[in-house]
């Protein structure tokens, strides 16, 4: 059975009717009753009258035993004057004392909101000027912990559409919750952003926030990672303490790989100590506690499995490097407070590989290129300047000559139509940046591996059959063929022995292989056309692999 959990608005409700009927008792106990002039001259003659006022047409009589009223005409005013005092006052109108009543109330009820909301903006400016959120210590090692009121809105992130989409509903959530308590819908208590350094998990997490207009509380995994044992459990407590007195509101942990680490192997009790606190945070929130927790990592594959079941981090969301749409709209959001004359899309044509924060830095190197040569107006060459500068650092594969990316175009389709082909689960496939697909299954045949395995090395497989030789871009898919291929052999006992051999290691990965190259040939019509679409928009989703089958068979 539910039981009914009023909010503050509905208890004051409650209360301002219990006034109303309360003071209506009281009105109705205390109203004058009528009486005659016999009654009256029995009144003056035991001297039971102690005072009597005069409203309009009528004379009330206050006695010992109770207040009543009589016809002014019927009364000698003299007679009574010489008894008791009489107060004149002018006629009172029941409706509008009730009406000034009911004003009232409601006028309380107007400052009383009015002061919420004072307070609420009050609080939004004082936050304005600090970061995400402030932390301290007090010397004793307890967390001194303020929420910020984010101001970025889902309109100030340009691109990821998809991720947007996905997160309205928490947003939602946040500004509605009432609304999925009644039909009794559970949101995702955590949601996992997992991509690339630089392509905007904090600011998404920000937006959030900010489309919500709830307290946010930033805080970085490596902050509770400590070298005394206990402070990082305490740490966690603090901070979730603090997040439920403020709710609704969203916890963001980014870099979480660095508490939620997967157990095991190198033991640090510190480490596991903290990562428990933190799976018993997660477990402890209710329904309706009005916490999401919003967690950014980089590498998926090093949390560890409590914090991926469901009632955690039950919600994965990839962010991947912006394809050339999302480039374009980017670049636009930058360059709209700058005086350029440049084509946007050919910025975003040579900033394959580029991160939303490299964006940002390519063009901001862009204007200050173009004020260190004395002009006012960005121009192309200025991009083509800087280029090079913004990449330092970067990894050689995210800067793609022509053929390099025909290389790589020729390598991701392959992978996209087997995958889209063998069925196995994947988000997007881009032309640069990892293939991202769902957490594995608990039970996997031995036929959904081998198809894992041909996947992986399908890119592998096209190369040879394009361009007849081998290229570095291979190397991660190839240890992700390795891996599943030994697992196969050495934990599933699925090789032509149930002793692990290495000689069966080989034999999948050749079969594997060997499989690819006969299915892309056959294939090699639709692979030309996924080709040409990955190198003209970037992006390959299972919707568009549909469509180009669709159209030749």
């Amino acid at each position: 059975m539910q039981f009914f959990k009023p909010n503050r608005l509905q208890i004051l409700i409650m209360l301002f009717c219990i006034l109303v009927l309360l003071t209506g008792y009281i009105f109705i106990k205390n109203s004058p009753k009528a009486i005659d002039m016999e009654h009256y001259s029995d009144l003056i003659t035991q001297n039971q009258i102690k005072e009597a006022k005069i409203y309009g047409g009528k004379v009330i009589l206050y006695t010992n035993i109770g207040i009543y009223s009589i016809a002014k005409d019927g009364v000698d005013i003299k007679e009574l004057l010489l008894s008791v005092p009489v107060d004149v006052k002018e006629e009172n109108n029941i409706f509008e004392m009730i009406l000034t009543f009911v004003f009232f109330i409601f006028a309380l009820f107007a400052l009383y909101y009015y002061r919420k909301v004072q307070s609420k903006n009050s609080a939004q400016d004082s936050f304005a000027n600090l970061k995400n959120v402030a932390v301290e210590s007090d010397g004793a090692g307890t967390l001194k912990i303020s929420p910020s009121v984010s101001k970025v809105k889902f309109s100030d992130v340009a691109g990821i559409k998809s991720v947007k989409e996905e997160l309205f509903e928490i947003v939602d959530f946040l500004k509605n919750p009432s609304v999925y308590q009644k039909m009794n819908v559970k949101l995702p208590r955590g949601v996992l952003l997992v991509g690339p350094p630089g392509v905007g998990k904090t600011m998404i997490a920000k937006a959030v926030a900010g489309e919500a207009n709830v307290p946010f509380f930033y805080q970085s995994g490596a902050s509770f990672v400590q070298i005394y044992v206990g402070m990082g459990a305490k740490r966690v407590r603090e901070l979730f303490s603090i997040a439920k007195s403020n709710a609704p509101s969203i916890v963001f942990i980014d870099e979480i790989d660095a508490v939620g680490k997967a157990r095991g192997g190198m033991r640090n009790d510190e480490r596991e100590a903290t990562l428990n606190q933190l799976l018993t945070e997660m477990d402890g929130f209710e329904d309706s506690s009005g916490v999401i927790v919003i967690g950014a990592t980089n590498r998926l594959e090093m949390i560890d499995e409590a914090l991926l079941r469901s009632g955690r981090f039950d919600r994965r969301i990839f962010v991947s490097l912006p394809d050339l749409q999302d480039r374009e709209k980017i670049i636009s959001a930058y360059l709209a407070d700058k005086i350029h004359n440049v084509n946007v899309c050919d910025i975003a044509k040579m900033s394959v590989g580029f991160s939303g924060a490299a964006l940002s830095t390519l063009v901001n190197e862009a204007a200050i290129n173009a004020l260190r040569r004395g002009s006012k107006t960005v121009e192309i060459e200025d991009f083509l300047i800087v280029r090079d500068k913004v990449l330092l650092g970067k990894k050689r594969l995210a800067r793609y000559s022509e053929d390099e990316k025909n290389i790589q175009a020729v390598y991701q389709a392959a992978k996209a139509l087997c995958a889209y082909w063998f069925e196995i689960n994947f988000d997007k496939i881009n032309l640069v940046g990892d293939f991202t697909k769902e957490v594995d299954k608990e039970i996997e045949s031995r036929t959904e591996l081998m198809a894992k395995i041909k996947v992986s090395l399908s890119g592998i497989a096209a190369l040879k059959i394009y361009f007849n030789e081998s290229y570095s871009n291979s190397s991660d898919d190839l240890n992700k063929a390795r891996y599943l291929a030994t697992q196969m052999v050495e934990k599933y006992a699925m090789g032509e022995r149930m002793l692990p051999n290495a000689h069966d290691i080989e034999n999948i990965l050749s079969s594997a292989l060997k499989e690819a190259e006969l299915f892309l040939e056959g294939m090699r019509k639709p692979l030309d056309l996924l080709v040409s679409v990955l190198l003209e928009d970037e992006t390959l989703t299972k919707e568009k692999i549909k469509n180009i089958l669709n159209k030749i068979f």
